[in-house]
């Protein structure tokens, strides 16, 4: 499995951005995709999530309401809508993939892309 992450970038506050994480190497159809982040100093923590076949998704309650996770089943890519950007929102970025039920824990994710930057000035 491989997981490719990109558009990140520098951003002013209140601006949208969208993320995409493209998979490959299997079928995903029973696989939950995620994305994770992780700010400088911290530990990486849960942003959102979405079964590949059924298209449920899961948000963490700090990005609910502005941040959006969806997929393209025909070009196996997840993504990430970014709306109202924050400074806290400043982390470098991580698409995750798991086969089963989508869960919140970084150890039970078995797939890792490399990482986007996302920065957000005030």
């Amino acid at each position: 499995v491989q997981l490719q992450a990109s558009g990140g970038g520098l951003v002013q506050a209140g601006v949208s951005l969208r993320l995409s994480c493209a998979a490959s190497g299997r079928t995903f159809s029973s696989y939950s995709m995620a994305w994770f982040r992780q700010a400088p100093g911290k530990e990486r923590e849960f942003v959102a999530s979405i079964r590949w076949s059924s298209g449920s998704a899961y948000h963490a309650d700090s990005v609910k309401g502005r941040f959006t996770i969806s997929r393209d089943n025909a070009k196996n890519t997840v993504y990430l809508q970014m709306n109202s950007l924050k400074p806290e929102d400043t982390a470098v970025y991580y698409c995750a993939a798991r086969r089963g039920a989508m869960v919140v824990d970084v150890p039970h994710y078995d797939y890792w892309g490399q990482g986007t930057l996302v920065t957000v000035s005030s």
